[in-house]
């Protein structure tokens, strides 16, 4: 009996070990993550570069950081970096400012206006500025 007991013991504590060993490594590595991503984008704009680059920056960090099978969506990075600013506002002076950057629609500087018509011009126009950084602001 007290050796079944001792097999069983030690059958669990294996199973234990080996089931822990398939868990993502680090839970608190998640947890700051968004803090990592907030600290590089607040830092990069702070410094005068433009969101464009902060944002690929942290959205870089963001993806880095996360382990599992799906990506961080953008607009979820987005999220966590604005939480993180207003959650800690001390932490990250003056990037409240550089929040809405991330949240900004993108520019329709090529819109027609309801009374114009269609021309080939204003469709070529419009084809190339589909490609801008605005419409891939967040694409994978």
């Amino acid at each position: 009996m007290a050796r079944n007991r001792t097999r069983t013991v030690f059958s669990l504590s294996l199973a234990g070990v080996c089931l822990s060993s398939l868990l993502p490594l680090g839970v608190h590595a998640a947890s700051a993550t968004p803090d990592k991503g907030a600290q590089v984008y607040c830092f990069m704009r702070s410094n005068g570069n433009p969101h464009n680059v902060s944002w690929e920056a942290a959205y870089a960090l963001i993806k880095r950081q996360k382990s599992g099978v799906f990506k961080t969506s953008p607009e979820h990075a987005a999220v966590m970096i604005t939480e993180a600013v207003v959650n800690e506002p001390g932490t990250y002076p003056d990037c409240g400012r550089y929040l809405g950057d991330l949240f900004a629609p993108k520019k329709s500087s090529d819109a027609l206006p309801e009374n114009r018509p269609v021309t080939s011009a204003t469709s070529r126009t419009t084809k190339s500025s589909s490609t801008s950084y605005g419409d891939k602001r967040y694409s994978y």
